[in-house]
């Protein structure tokens, strides 16, 4: 590859990426065929049209499966045991009583969907709806009121976490490509998530309670052991501090790298080593995890064998979503190596579109199109990578880029998105109501978060 020249033109290029993009979009929706068979399919039919060499034909399709195997997997994956303990210990049910007896009933929507913020940084959003559910249909219930009163903040809280902030998937793929400051994106994405939860989640949830009053609570529809009955529970400040821990360690590097920006530091000092290795996030989350291993689950009665089987059981679930991501990945590789991705950069500053709407857009057509957000941001953030590598942004201006990208990502949820049905199903609401609903939420929460980030991009 380093003798190795591109000579097809702007043109055939960006055909080639049209083509590629129209591939992915009629096997997953015609055909049915899984998102990382297609994506791995058209990033080998890519890279051979592209004229990529066939002796470096796979090296070049693998190294962008690994690279992005590797920060993803370890993060998704400390990320989901983290969760599934404090599910298991009892700390979800614990948090969000807490949370009601702070607020006070009247304020129980709130309440709610502010523990679901806090539980939402590790648990992903259909294993954080499904513990929360049960929980809200029981505030609901002793409440009186409408089901969507007290489920959309909910839903909207788990909602935003999993879209805008690391160790989340989508965040943390489109950081890979883009290179973000982990430590930035994460303070970013919290100061997005939440007034996006407050406007889109409860906002709405009151809009949607007073136009769809339904009260009636869904059948049996949780496959979740019920926590109710747990021995010796975590206190609700034991959990706040489990959920934190990753966030402070990251922030150690952050701090680090501000520092010796700003020359107040070298950067080599040894206390500076030693942060920097402690924020890396993925020792960050490796450190919180053995901490919860010990406060929720040794400390409160767990075996060794059993604590082995429960972190194992969080694996399963991610499995899909990591290895679509790596998929994501290698197709961003070979479109980046061969000279696709540099080509449409080119285009979108020949006609003047902004990167950071153009990252926006091309989200938002791949999400609508096909379902998935995250094939919509893997295959954007791989498309528009060489732009903003390619740019003179400054970091906060990348982190801006990221969170537009998967803002993009989650844009109009409707009956192509898996999600679309598990949030229908779980409430209880038929195909029109889910549209009706969560389908403008999700709407709302793209374009209100696309607009702060274009305003971070401007100020910062």
């Amino acid at each position: 590859m380093d003798t190795w020249e591109q000579t097809l033109g702007a043109g055939p290029l960006l055909g080639i990426a049209a083509a590629g993009i129209a591939l992915i979009l009629l096997l997953i929706i015609k055909f049915k065929v899984h998102a990382f068979v297609t994506l791995v399919v058209v990033s080998v039919l890519t890279a051979i049209v592209a004229g990529i060499p066939t002796g470096d034909l796979y090296e070049v399709v693998m190294g962008g499966f690994r690279s992005t195997l590797g920060d993803v997997g370890i993060l998704v994956g400390l990320g989901a045991m983290l969760g599934k303990l404090i599910e298991h210990s009892g700390g979800a049910r614990v948090l969000a009583d807490s949370m009601i007896r702070i607020f006070g009933e009247r304020r129980a929507p709130v309440a709610l969907g502010a523990a679901s913020l806090f539980l939402g940084f590790p648990m992903f959003f259909d294993a954080g709806l499904v513990v929360m559910l049960p929980i809200v249909f029981a505030v609901a219930a002793r409440l009186g009121g409408p089901i969507l009163l007290y489920a959309m903040p909910t839903a909207v809280a788990f909602s935003v976490m999993h879209v805008f902030v690391p160790p989340h998937p989508g965040p943390v793929a489109a950081s890979t490509y883009f290179g973000t400051n982990l430590g930035l994106l994460i303070l970013a994405g919290i100061v997005v998530a939440v007034p996006t939860f407050y406007v889109t989640g409860y906002l709405w949830g009151k809009v949607c309670g007073r136009r769809f009053s339904f009260t009636d609570i869904p059948g049996a529809i949780f496959s979740t052991e019920d926590d109710a009955d747990v021995k010796n529970p975590p206190s609700a400040l034991t959990v706040i501090a489990v959920l934190l821990l990753p966030m402070l360690l990251i922030f150690l590097n952050t701090g680090v790298d501000y520092a010796a920006t700003a020359g107040f530091i070298t950067g080599e000092e040894t206390w500076a080593q030693v942060f920097t290795l402690l924020g890396k996030s993925g020792i960050a989350l490796l450190i919180s995890l053995l901490v919860a291993l010990v406060v929720l689950g040794s400390a409160r009665g767990e075996s060794g064998s059993a604590l082995e089987k429960l972190v194992d059981s969080a694996l399963g679930p991610i499995a899909a979503v990591v290895f679509i991501t790596g998929a994501g990945g290698m197709y961003g590789g070979v479109l980046r190596s061969s000279g696709i991705g540099d080509a449409l950069a080119d285009v979108m500053n020949d006609l003047g579109i902004p990167v950071l709407l153009a990252v926006y857009t091309v989200a938002v057509v791949l999400r609508v199109a096909q379902g998935s957000a995250t094939v919509a941001l893997t295959t954007a953030a791989g498309l528009m990578a060489p732009a903003v590598m390619a740019g003179d942004f400054s970091q906060m201006q990348i982190v801006a880029i990221t969170l537009a990208c998967a803002a993009g990502s989650v844009f109009a949820s409707h009956v192509n998105d898996s999600g679309f049905w598990l949030v229908g199903r779980l409430f209880g609401m038929d195909m029109a109501t889910t549209l009706r609903t969560w389908t403008v939420q999700q709407t709302l929460q793209s374009l209100m978060v696309f607009a702060m980030a274009a305003l971070i991009f401007l100020v910062l």
